[in-house]
């Protein structure tokens, strides 16, 4: 790619970056939005405006999901929140889908500034590893993705591939499937906190912790968990 065209796109980067972050910090009041009794006052609001033009509102948060992951790496908080608005299912599909391509992005980019200086300077095991890995990366990435990358932060996930230099079309195919668990998991427990809400006024912890809408998705994603830690111990020590 064009030198000039490298030093444009990353500069773009990170002029959206610090616009992100500059809004964040100065316009969004973390103690009001994660208030219950604010959530609980706004939910009504926030479905019956979704309601009112679901195709709309589905395309605007999968746009938003895309430049989320694009900028700030990582999805947990954004997967909830699509649960809640959404559903498990359709919650589930948005969610999938903007984070694979808002990912994608990000190894593309990665790929432009990272590639060449990474892959000059990988130790000779690091090579055979990389060559191992190459002959069936879609597996070996589903893999890791579906083990929610063994707990490595998303954000580190998306661009650790570049140690591979993993085919952008694998990176994108076996990033949408694996995902699919654990997002379906997070939406599960963000539709399940809405149900709580939408039920009673103002729940305790013990409602909270007992209600299946709840500890089912803990549960899977415990369980998700140790099968990760497993892996990471048996095949990866």
């Amino acid at each position: 790619m064009n030198k000039n065209l490298k030093i444009i796109l990353g500069v773009i980067y990170l002029i959206c970056l610090s616009l992100i972050l500059f809004a964040f910090f100065n316009f969004v009041d973390v103690t009001q939005i994660t208030d219950y009794s604010y959530i609980r006052d706004n939910t009504k609001i926030l479905i019956d405006l979704k309601n009112q033009n679901i195709t709309f509102f589905a395309i605007i948060f999968l746009i938003f999901c895309i430049v989320w992951i694009l900028l700030l790496g990582f999805g947990s908080p954004i997967a909830l929140i699509s649960g809640f608005i959404f559903g498990k299912i359709t919650g589930t599909l948005i969610t999938v889908f903007g984070f694979t391509i808002g990912a994608t992005l990000l190894y593309f980019l990665s790929q432009l500034y990272l590639k060449e200086t990474i892959l000059n300077y990988l130790p000779k095991k690091a090579i055979k590893l990389k060559n191992i890995f190459n002959k069936n990366e879609f597996f070996y990435f589903m893999v890791f993705r579906f083990t929610g990358g063994l707990g490595i932060p998303f954000g580190i996930q998306n661009v650790l591939p570049v140690l591979f230099d993993m085919k952008i079309k694998n990176y994108f195919f076996s990033t949408f499937i694996g995902l699919v668990p654990t997002v379906f998991i997070i939406n599960s427990l963000g539709e399940g906190i809405e149900k709580i809400i939408e039920t009673k006024y103002e729940p305790s912890a013990f409602d909270i912790i007992t209600d299946p809408n709840i500890y089912l998705p803990l549960l899977a994603f415990g369980t998700v968990i140790l099968i990760s830690f497993f892996i990471k111990n048996k095949i990866f020590k």
